[in-house]
């Protein structure tokens, strides 16, 4: 199935474009001229996150920013399982139609695991690393555990996929400020029904069951990538991913790192300090 919805070019203003991957139609925009930045999101977001971002970059940097299957404008291809590993595969497969050389890859939260897994397969056309309130280890803290199982339970598998729990309760529980209604709008209306949804419903699942993808990501990112510029941009006030944990575990991974701190940022940091994380690649990269 197709998701049907046009956004506001005032909000989004970016031309669509399509690659028909070997699993589905992927849709992706494509911003701007310069050393390419790979920006990959995650749950239950879409390319739309990084709008603000892409606006800040693309007079220096070409801004590829593209929906998973499942999210966003893309296809959700019945026979797709939406693991994490398959999502890697899809957007392998479209970083190499593209011919990206040199390019940085950002993520945050599942945008973490999915962009490490294409890079350490393509090392050495990754320039620098952009990561924020991510991770690419096998959950270890109990809350983490305890946050996969709960929302892998029939009940709250139900307020995903019926109830949008995921839109409605928790980006506004991971951004500073509630977003507005139009903005929300962007975000409720691709994934319009439970059949829309079942990407969305996959990730949390993932967080224990994609346990042999990061186990090796613990591996191979340290070793294949440590040793690129990295840049680390954190919301302090994220509880998901918090800077306790997560930073000194980055540091340790990217010795050449640079690390800001987002004080007042929640978990979706693209919306709540986009002008910052824009200043910070330029700063870094540019």
């Amino acid at each position: 199935m197709t998701v049907k919805f046009t956004p506001d070019p005032q909000l989004y203003p970016f031309e669509s474009r399509w690659f028909d991957s070997s699993r589905g139609r992927v849709h992706y925009v494509d911003e701007g001229t310069g050393p390419p930045i790979l920006l990959c999101h995650g749950n239950p977001t879409w390319s739309f996150l990084y709008r603000h971002i892409i606006v800040a970059l693309r007079s220096r940097f070409r801004c590829v920013a593209p929906d998973y299957l499942g999210f966003g404008l893309s296809e959700r291809p019945s026979g797709f399982g939406y693991k994490i590993d398959e999502h890697a595969q899809v957007i392998g497969e479209f970083v190499d139609h593209l011919g990206l050389e040199g390019y940085l890859t950002m993520g945050q939260d599942w945008g973490g695991p999915i962009g490490l897994a294409v890079g350490i397969e393509r090392a050495d056309r990754v320039r620098g690393v952009v990561l924020g309130n991510t991770w690419f280890w096998p959950a270890d803290a109990l809350a983490t555990k305890a946050f996969s199982r709960v929302m892998s339970s029939p009940p709250m598998q139900y307020a995903i996929l019926k109830r949008n729990f995921f839109v409605e309760r928790l980006i506004p529980a991971g951004t500073e400020h509630r977003p507005s209604d139009a903005v929300m709008n962007h975000y409720r209306a691709v994934q319009p029904d439970a059949a829309a949804r079942v990407g969305v419903a996959e990730m949390p699942k993932q967080i224990l069951a994609a346990h042999p993808l990061l186990a090796r990501l613990a591996q191979e990112v340290p070793a294949k990538l440590g040793a690129k510029p990295a840049l680390l941009v954190w919301g302090m006030k994220d509880m998901a991913f918090r800077p306790g944990p997560s930073i000194p575990r980055m540091r340790k991974t990217f010795p050449d790192h640079v690390l800001v701190e987002l004080p007042t940022a929640k978990h979706y940091i693209q919306e709540d300090a986009p002008d910052r994380i824009a200043t910070a690649i330029v700063e870094r990269f540019g």
